[in-house]
């Protein structure tokens, strides 16, 4: 799993939907989510710190978390289906020794992950399915030496490879 942050929300300039934009923490890659309206809305409101008159669902939901036995540990965006992200809050009760699961839009999860200031992380599958670089210049270097790498290699350097791992697993 990859720890990814809020990078901010834009909108697609096709049909005015909201996407919220998350990168892992080196900026190397992107993930847009298109999201509704009031989410977009909720997670704005946390990351330019807008206050708001009465507490608003996600702040609702996080003022309960804190106010029980569980406490929010983190957010995963987990799968993907179809175009559609699945999501899941982690709740812990240190006292029980006991998590619970929650299953969540992403958009909702983001927008508690915020407030309850948790980490948000992304399964390898999805990032597989949805991840845009944004450092491509890195990844063209990356790819050069790995290419550089391989060039050189001799069937005769996998057989000492697994002879070695072969003889430590002994």
């Amino acid at each position: 799993m990859i720890e990814m942050k809020v990078m901010g929300i834009a909108l697609d300039t096709r049909t005015g939907s909201p996407i919220v934009v998350l990168n892992d923490l080196e900026n190397r890659r992107a993930l847009p989510i298109w999201i509704g309206s009031a989410e977009a809305s909720a997670i704005i409101r946390k990351i330019e710190d807008i206050p708001s008159g009465r507490p608003m669902t996600h702040d609702l939901f996080v003022d309960m978390a804190n106010k029980s036995e569980y406490k929010i540990t983190k957010v995963e965006i987990n799968d993907v289906n179809d175009q559609t992200y699945f999501s899941t809050i982690y709740m812990y009760n240190e006292e029980l020794k006991k998590e619970i699961q929650i299953d969540s839009r992403p958009s909702d999860a983001i927008a508690i992950a915020l407030r309850a200031d948790v980490p948000i992380f992304v399964t390898a599958n999805v990032l597989a399915v949805g991840v845009v670089s944004t450092d491509v210049e890195k990844d063209e270097q990356e790819a050069q030496e790995f290419k550089n790498f391989i060039k050189d290699i001799k069937p005769s350097d996998f057989e000492k490879l697994l002879k070695k791992n072969f003889e430590s697993d002994q």
